[in-house]
């Protein structure tokens, strides 16, 4: 019987190819877009899972109110690791980490001693050996518990070591950092690459050299490995302990005012596990990472499940659609005798394994879009062939999923009586008008819903990079790496500034972008002394061009000159925002402190944003310093190329030893916010995805009236109606109902995304424009989908529909 039922299951399939192909290919198209969401909500959960010991992990978060704000910051004083250690007997270790691009994180040039080729490489994290030994760093060759105590040791990645060291021999040779000769690395251990999917990334390790053991210079991650058994609430209580204990003793040796101490004591550390880190992270915190979302994990799991869901029904649908062409299929088998039950298994029958074809085809595309979501997503999934559970989760769900989308139309088929059928007098679908009409709002209000939001994700990021920023962020190269240049570093600028193409240089690795340096302080007026309550501010060391090349606007006082000799002592720029914060009119000629220095302020600049455009712009000082990590340059508009040979032909002059590295400020820019353009493009791919499986929901509608009306049809045609008239009659209670969908998703969406938009400081208005491109959009789509089956129906033979009558 078995067999039977397989016969008959693919003779319907040929019977009908077109909706064979309907039915098949939208299951296979819902399957595909649930999987690859699977799999990238997946690898977006499995964030820090890897931790043997993750559920005693945590990262210290900083939070305190400042000028009524919620404060909050992951980054600590050096000694406050040791006092945590020391303090509470619950933390069993507790360890430090500093990714911030100064002290030598980040990029640096790299070589072998004895040999005169630099890399650049990026990937330098500093940290001790508690952190080391926290974050469960697993080493190759090595002692892991002694990698990082001495200084100038390096312990680095299995692929950097295959790279760098062909013999095997690692342990104890010697690295040159910056071509520094004078200060080798020895190696001292091989670690296993850092997993891709997590938070904080390294391919080398150093020990941290910093021996300033002030409460006051804030540069460092703290982690903590905590006793199973703590009541984490309680530790974060007692935690506050460290601000009466050693902060505000500290700033009361400075003399600080007693209203700056009651702020000290809105202070509270909050420890956040780790495996919160990647999707749980308020961008408050600042930590200069790239994190996930963990709404958007939801709501990508809501369009998995939709979508999946519209497929499903959109199955049953197309079957009860041509239901009418199995009708008297039923009639006569019930006539000779076939039971309910043989009836229900074969239309169960033809469903699992149309779901089964389905599900194969369905893992197939996703299989093959798979790179493409990757490029997209910025993502390394793989399809999980080996794993154990995949196969047998993809049989489970082509089962259930068979089985429940086949239950209403096995039942709804077997359920036709025989004398109606083979009298004619079936009435197909007339009683579930209601749940179709609620399908079709519900298909096109989730479509509708993902156009408004691709269309507002796309706009913002229009908005971001064409926003002014305060800088003039085009025509600048940035050649990186210029560590290597030591002391040659200012005859190397000049040297550039002599080609006709380069308008200014600057030697400085502040830059506003990600992966520049950073270095926050606390500064106050000299009126108020050490008692003032101090504002946090970037203060970053830059040459006397750095103004000039990136374009920024002195709005009061002056440029640094070399005119002056003060300039390089104790003279200080400072932005529009940090004179406000200060409380200055006109902060020129002022003078203000930063820990105990004096510093003249000769020049108020515009604010420019050196953030990304979703946190607000923040205090900003400039001070004469020496900083190598990169030299930016201003050209002259015409032949980049060409300007780019001309700039490499001097670098290779100067530093034969190194190849050129380089990139445009406005590319970095714009990756500053590649997180916003790979959600577009995330959305935009679903919203297609959920938009073609509602089409073809549609599509199934469309085609169940056409055949419900058929014979009316018909009769239209027989006593003269026009083609509009019948076009008119199929097409305006769907257009009815499409309105119905857009009225609903327009408060939804704008609520949706007035929410993701809150994330951003600088963010685009929602106009109605969106929504009236949105709705027209969506009414395009079905008036296209059910066109087809319309101007078909308009269009039919009367005398074929009405010859049996």
């Amino acid at each position: 019987m078995f067999r039977n039922h397989l016969k008959i299951a693919w003779r319907s399939l040929k019977k009908d190819k077109l909706f064979a192909a309907i039915k098949i290919g939208g299951f296979a198209v819902g399957i595909a877009a649930c999987l690859l969401i699977a799999l990238f909500i997946r690898n977006e959960v499995g964030y820090d899972q890897h931790y043997a010991n993750k559920n005693q992990m945590y990262r210290v978060v900083l939070e305190g109110m400042y000028k009524g704000e919620v404060m909050k910051s992951t980054h600590f004083q050096l000694p406050f690791a040791d006092a945590l250690q020391s303090d509470f007997p619950e933390i069993i270790k507790a360890g430090k980490v500093n990714s911030t691009g100064i002290f030598g994180a980040g990029k640096r040039g790299i070589r072998l001693a004895g040999e005169t080729q630099n890399n650049l490489e990026d990937g330098f994290l500093l940290a001790d050996q508690e952190a080391f030994e926290i974050l469960e760093v697993q080493l190759e060759q090595g002692n892991a518990n002694t990698a990082l105590v001495n200084p100038k040791s390096i312990v680095i990645s299995e692929s950097k070591a295959a790279k760098y060291f062909k013999d095997g021999k690692i342990i104890g040779e010697t690295i040159i950092l910056d071509n520094d000769a004078s200060t080798p690395y020895t190696v001292t251990g091989v670690m296993n690459d850092a997993p891709k999917n997590s938070h904080v990334t390294y391919d080398f390790l150093l020990p941290i050299e910093d021996t300033n053991a002030s409460w006051t210079n804030q540069n460092y991650f703290t982690y903590v490995l905590v006793d199973p058994n703590t009541d984490i609430q309680q530790l974060e209580q007692k935690m506050v302990s460290i601000v009466e204990d050693y902060i505000i003793p500290a700033q009361k040796e400075r003399g600080r005012a007693p209203d700056f101490i009651e702020v000290l004591r809105t202070m509270e550390y909050k420890l956040q596990p780790i495996t919160d880190i990647h999707l749980y992270s308020d961008i408050k915190m600042a930590d200069g990472l790239k994190h996930g979302d963990i709404r958007f994990i939801w709501l990508f799991a809501a369009v998995a499940g939709f979508v999946l869901l519209l497929a499903v029904i959109n199955f049953i649908n197309l079957s009860t659609a041509k239901s009418a062409n199995r009708a008297k299929e039923v009639g006569l088998r019930k006539t000779i005798g076939a039971y309910k039950s043989n009836l229900v298994t074969q239309f169960m029958t033809e469903s699992i394994l149309f779901s089964f074809v389905s599900f194969i085809l369905g893992v197939l595309l996703a299989w093959a879009l798979l790179p493409s979501f990757n490029a997209i997503a910025s993502k390394t999934i793989e399809m999980p062939w080996s794993a154990g559970w995949f196969i047998p989760i993809i049989l489970v769900a082509a089962l259930v999923v068979g089985s429940l989308a086949g239950l209403y139309p096995a039942f709804y088929l077997s359920a036709f009586k025989p004398v109606n059928v083979l009298k004619g007098s079936l009435s197909i679908g007339s009683k579930s008008g209601k749940l179709r009409s609620g399908l079709v709002i519900f298909q096109f209000t989730t479509s509708v819903i993902l156009i408004i939001a691709t269309l507002i994700i796309y706009q913002q990021m229009d908005f971001i990079l064409e926003k002014e920023l305060g800088y003039d962020k085009e025509q600048v190269v940035v050649l990186e790496g210029t560590g290597v240049l030591g002391n040659n570093a200012e005859n190397f600028k000049e040297q550039l500034l002599q080609l006709p193409q380069v308008k200014s240089a600057t030697i400085s690795n502040y830059l506003p972008v990600d992966g520049g340096s950073r270095n926050g302080n606390t500064f106050r007026r000299k009126d108020e002394g050490q008692e003032g309550r101090g504002i946090p501010a970037q203060i970053w060391r830059v040459d006397y061009d750095y103004i000039k090349t990136l374009g920024i606007t002195v709005k009061s006082g002056r440029d640094f000159s070399r005119q002056f000799a003060s300039d390089s002592l104790n003279s200080i720029i400072i932005n529009t925002k940090m004179q406000r914060e200060l409380g200055l009119d006109n902060a020129v000629g002022k003078e203000i402190n930063n820990n105990g220095q004096l510093f003249t302020v000769i020049g108020v600049v515009d604010d420019f944003h050196f953030k990304s455009l979703k946190e607000d712009i923040s205090s900003l000082s400039l001070v004469i310093g020496k900083d190598l990590g990169a030299i930016s340059l201003k050209l002259e508009k015409g032949n980049v190329n060409e300007a780019l040979a001309s700039i490499a032909s001097v670098w290779d002059k100067n530093v034969p030893s190194q190849s050129i590295n380089y990139s445009f400020l406005d590319q970095e820019f714009s990756r500053m916010h590649d997180d916003v353009e790979r959600m577009g493009k995330i959305f935009n791919s679903f919203a297609l995805f959920a938009i073609l499986v509602a089409c073809l929901g549609l599509f199934a509608l469309s085609a169940f009236m056409v055949d419900q009306r058929k014979k009316e049809i018909s009769i239209r045609l027989v006593l003269g109606a026009p083609f509009k008239s019948i076009y008119k009659l199929l097409t305006l209670d769907f257009m009815k109902l499409i309105l119905v969908s857009i009225v609903i998703a327009i408060p939804v969406g704008w609520f949706m995304m007035s929410r993701w938009l809150e994330d951003f400081a600088y963010h685009i208005t929602i106009g109605w424009s969106i929504f009236f491109v949105a709705a027209c959009i969506a009414l395009t789509i079905a008036i296209l989908t059910i066109s087809y089956q319309s101007v078909g129906a308009a269009l039919i033979q009367p005398l074929k529909s009405l010859r049996k009558e």
